[in-house]
């Protein structure tokens, strides 16, 4: 038996049974019966990544098979093998999309089934940075669960996403290992077929952060091949099932190593034999050329973003400091090099082991730097990084920044060792390692004594309260220059985010004082000075400076870009950004949603709908992704008059903007409490003439506004 006879037979089996169950499913509810997966806007997203063809109902799908069996082509060579590899890919999709049908919802955990747009978006910013070096995806069963822990927690110490398919998920669970999408160790689901919810995840990530074109294979096999670094780890025994998947795996640039020894062929740097499991981590990361960033930091438990997600539930906390009950903070302080011992780190008061368990308790820790380059505009910087940093330690959550965070150590990360001082570990090498450039010396404090931090609590929020000072003065008027964002160019190639003081980068997570400093510290970087002397029109935001580094940072595939408009030149998006927004004509408003939000908006379209519209790198009039506080900003939708556009949003980012959105409305309208002007879901959900209604029996300022000159 050759590995044609073995991928083409694979493909045979899962074409029949795929033409098999569409005919049932016909039988039982009709060929117009719609087919679906749940929280997409790509309808069958790897059949219309791979032929451009959206497939709605069963009917469509009937039809598409002769499309999959036109793939299946039986010579003896390679491209023949791939082909038919692909083809298993689709019948695999179409069978799993089969168990949604009328909507269902067939996985129960630990299993996840299909994986929404909102979770391949949330990858992106990781993925771009590194935090997510590659994407495991293990098929079958170890020989044993001690075997199988040991190979997802080596992926998971180095931040690898892993997703795991087959008889693994069980000995993952009868072993207490934790799983979900939160710790980046995604259970697919039992059956093999199941694996192409991954391949779903890195077929839209070409579509959603490359601008591919949906049936440009050739593109699409490229993107994959280069900018999503997956690889497959096959255990014995493989069937034809399975080794028809890894062909197709094998075409989009994703290798497969496998310990089968019965008809395993080898195909160099493609399909790999590697007999021992214990060295596949190695082999995989080398046949993906994946480059894993070593940190050494003393602590007695792992650290990788992989546990960033993770939630630790008040019967497994070993103890909890809590800013809204207790006095907490986190503070970031510049001293002279010569008050400073650098590695310094210091517990006052009691140790984790001298707590009660379950304790609520008070704490606080000041981390002194030094250094020639270092600038007090550096240290909120460094303290937005503290969530990251102490999120990555297993069996520690964190929430919250400044005195108002929240953590929470885990009984068995406890139980391995871990104590308050090792939290002292984690932010000094973290902090010497990120900003070596500007800190020279670094020491920690960390103090557990209530009385203490209730006095220290009151001196750190005097200096927050003169960093907000400063903030609040900071207009785009007010600086010399602005700074590009090109980070997520690795997955977004023409995409370039302008940062200024107003309009932080759409993710989230880039502020200018942050772009500042990832210029000082990278100056040859992602953050870029852009000088804004030459401007053209100030309502528009447009400057010759901008376009010129637009041109020059896209490579060419973008000439204009405008910083406060939705129509004329609007800036692009890679696909990482927080909120969309769109017009909404009957009102002539803008409605805003969130990635966390999953319904309908009054555009009759969800977030993953308006955002299949956005994103990749190119400008699309009319909506335009971007960050949360910038909906607050004075300069969101100045050339269309403002945020008094704003019509509709979720409650949940209602609250969370509406302090800075009211006090804005106030300055710019004379209107108080406009959030509450604002409709959300609870008012009206995909009813424009609802939503009108509402906004005239509030009063709402965009009444009054001249229609949007479309």
């Amino acid at each position: 038996m050759t590995l044609f006879d073995r991928v083409f037979g694979g493909n045979d089996y899962n074409y029949a049974r795929t033409v098999a169950a569409i005919d049932d499913a016909i039988a039982q509810y009709g060929e117009g019966e719609a087919v679906s997966f749940p929280d997409t806007a790509y309808s069958l997203p790897c059949y219309y990544a791979v032929t451009g063809e959206k497939i709605t109902t069963l009917g469509e799908m009937k039809a598409a098979m002769a499309t999959i069996q036109a793939k299946m082509t039986r010579n003896n060579r390679l491209h023949d093998a791939f082909e038919s590899g692909i083809a298993s890919a689709l019948c695999a999709e179409f069978l799993e999309a089969l168990k949604y049908i009328h909507g269902a919802t067939p996985y129960e955990a630990p299993e996840c089934g299909h994986l929404s747009d909102a979770f391949v978006r949330e990858l992106g910013v990781p993925l771009v940075t590194g935090d997510i070096p590659g994407v495991a995806v293990i098929i079958g069963a170890a020989d044993t669960a001690e075997e199988m822990v040991s190979l997802v927690k080596s992926y998971q110490g180095q931040g690898i996403l892993v997703t795991v398919t087959g008889d693994g998920i069980r000995q993952l669970a009868e072993s207490g290992y934790k799983t979900g999408t939160n710790v980046r160790v995604v259970p697919l689901g039992y059956e093999m077929q199941s694996v192409i919810h991954v391949v779903s995840v890195a077929l839209r990530a070409a579509l959603i952060f490359g601008n591919i074109t949906p049936g440009d294979f050739p593109a699409l096999a490229k993107y994959t091949m280069d900018r999503v670094r997956a690889f497959v780890n096959a255990y014995k025994p493989l069937s034809d099932e399975i080794v028809s998947y890894g062909a197709g795996a094998i075409c989009l640039g994703f290798p497969v190593i496998s310990n089968e020894t019965e008809n395993m062929f080898r195909v160099p740097k493609s399909l790999i034999q590697q007999l021992d499991t214990s060295k596949w981590n190695a082999t995989s990361l080398e046949a993906r050329d994946i480059k894993i960033k070593i940190t050494n930091i003393d602590i007695p438990v792992s650290f990788a973003s992989a546990f960033e997600g993770e939630i630790i539930r008040r019967g497994d906390m070993q103890v909890e400091v809590d800013g809204s009950r207790v006095d907490c903070f986190e503070l970031v302080s510049t001293k002279d090099a010569a008050e400073i011992e650098d590695h310094k780190i210091v517990v006052e008061g009691p140790e984790m082991d001298e707590i009660p368990v379950g304790s609520k308790i008070s704490l606080s820790y000041t981390v002194d730097v030094a250094g020639k380059n270092m600038q007090p505009d550096f240290e909120s910087v460094m303290e937005r990084k503290f969530h990251s940093y102490l999120n990555c330690i297993e069996g520690v959550m964190h929430t919250g920044q400044r005195d108002m965070i929240r953590i929470r150590v885990s009984k068995a990360t406890f139980e391995a060792g871990f104590r308050f001082k090792h939290i002292g570990e984690v932010l000094y090498a973290k902090v010497k390692s990120e900003f070596e450039a500007v800190v020279d010396k670094c020491q920690v404090h960390i103090v557990v004594d209530a009385e203490k931090n209730k006095e220290l609590r009151h001196k750190a929020n005097e200096v927050f309260a003169k960093r907000d000072d400063r903030l609040k003065s900071m207009t785009d008027e007010s600086v010399p220059v602005y700074y590009t964002c090109i980070m997520c160019q690795a997955f977004s190639p023409s995409h370039v985010c302008i940062v200024t003081p107003e309009r932080l980068g759409l993710c989230g997570a880039v502020s200018w004082l942050d772009a500042k400093a990832t210029n000082e510290l990278d100056p040859t970087g992602p953050c870029q000075v852009v000088p804004k002397e030459r401007c053209i029109d100030e309502n528009l935001g447009r400057y010759e400076d901008v376009d010129e580094a637009i041109q020059k940072y896209s490579h060419g595939a973008l000439e204009h870009v405008t910083l406060y408009s939705l129509f004329q030149d609007p800036m692009t998006s890679c696909g990482c950004f927080e909120c969309i927004c769109g017009v909404e004509p009957v009102s002539m408003g803008v409605v805003i949603t969130c990635r966390e939000h999953a319904g309908v908006t009054p555009l009759g379209m969800s977030f993953s709908e308006m955002a299949s519209m956005t994103g990749g790198g190119v400008q699309t009039p009319g909506f335009m992704g971007h960050g949360k506080q910038f909906i607050s900003s004075k300069k969101f939708l100045k050339a269309e008059g403002g945020l008094g556009r704003i019509v509709w949003m979720p409650k949940e980012l209602k609250d969370a903007v509406r302090e800075r959105l009211d006090a804005a409305a106030l300055e710019l309208y004379g209107v108080e409490n406009f959030t509450d002007m604002i409709g959300d879901e609870t008012i009206c959900t995909d009813d424009p003439e609802q939503l009108l209604e509402y906004l005239s029996s509030v009063g709402h300022p965009v009444l009054s506004m001249e229609p949007f000159d479309m």
